[in-house]
């Protein structure tokens, strides 16, 4: 995903702001200074509501404190005259603002603000939806909880009828919170490999531990619920993660990228050299060896520090006149064989 403001071997790592702002303007932007600080890359929200998600017909189904369905995402829903000051915001924090739609009408509002579309799990099979994100020309990122490879294969066929080949697909457990048993991080590598595309996280877990884990794993793209405080009141803030840990993640994981490496075994790096020298064996004499003597194997040893004549050398020295006088435990050196 060349679109994303992060270079090739750093995971694009994305705060999920989600509805943890409880419909407050100066909590969403407390949330984006806490996410920048941290040094997440994106900050994210959803933008729904209540007559485009559920049938009226569904209108007794509670939610997770036992209201009204209906009830509950009226009173935790993003509002959408909101867009443009948060884009703004984030903007000027150096994050790259963009959020999740769950209609037609979010897709167009968002399209003026976000530089791209996160269509969560339970809209993958919402093929019209991904079509007409998809037809906006920027990038997608494709949660796949519940999804078989079936389904995944859709969603991607749906962006690529759009000529919308820019997409990343997430590894998800829609769970909240989630076990870390059912994440099966194994399916990133089987997504990337069937699609060809990036691959990375939704993490719902608690903690840290299993994104931090996802990246080893080669997860392109790090997602995960972030609040200010997880007593706070709302569907999402129990299972996010706080700005302390949100800046521990972030941290871990470059310290994970940065032990990647190149993949290369050419020898001791800059910061090895002092224990090259003191840690490695060479030959050493184990015993007074006199000038002009015919050295034997019983008269060599190996032994720390590494000054001398590597040990694989060993046949190459025995048969060797000393040419001076080699005091026992001596390392030995070029010099000392005639």
């Amino acid at each position: 995903m060349n679109d994303f403001p992060t270079p090739p071997g750093r995971a694009f790592i994305v705060a999920e702001i989600g509805a943890n702002h409880n419909r407050s303007l100066s909590l969403a932007k407390e949330l984006v200074d806490a996410a920048a600080e941290a040094g997440a890359d994106a900050a994210k929200f959803q933008i729904y509501s209540a007559p485009t998600l559920y049938s009226s017909r569904d209108d007794e189904r509670l939610g997770y404190d036992g209201s009204n369905v209906t009830k509950l995402i009226e009173s935790v829903a993003t509002p959408r005259d909101w867009l443009p000051e948060l884009s703004a915001y984030c903007a000027a924090k150096a994050l790259l603002f963009f959020a999740t739609p769950f209609d037609v009408a979010a897709v167009d509002e968002l399209d003026a603000v976000s530089g791209l579309f996160k269509i969560a799990s339970f809209e993958i099979v919402d093929l019209p939806l991904i079509r007409h994100a998809a037809a906006k020309g920027k990038p997608m990122i494709i949660a796949t909880g519940l999804a078989n490879m079936g389904e995944i294969e859709d969603a991607i066929t749906a962006c690529r009828e759009r000529g919308n080949d820019s997409v990343a697909l997430l590894q998800c457990a829609s769970c909240y919170p989630a076990p870390a048993s059912i994440m099966n991080l194994r399916s990133m590598e089987t997504m990337r490999r069937a699609f060809g595309v990036p691959v990375g996280l939704s993490d719902h877990t608690t903690g840290i531990h299993i994104s931090t884990a996802a990246v080893g794993m080669g997860a392109s793209i790090i997602e995960k619920h972030f609040t200010m405080d997880r007593g706070m009141k709302g569907p999402d803030h129990s299972f996010a993660i706080e700005p302390h840990e949100l800046a521990e993640l972030v941290r871990q994981i470059r310290e994970i990228e940065s032990a990647f490496g190149d993949g290369m075994k050419t020898g001791p790096a800059q910061e090895e050299l002092v224990a090259y020298g003191y840690a490695r064996r060479s030959i050493h004499a184990a015993v007074d060896i006199v000038k002009g003597t015919v050295i034997t194997e019983d008269m060599l040893i190996t032994k720390r520090p590494g000054h001398g004549i590597r040990p694989k050398y060993m046949p190459w020295v025995v048969g060797r006149r000393a040419a001076l006088d080699i005091p026992s435990d001596s390392w030995i050196t070029m010099d000392m064989l005639g």
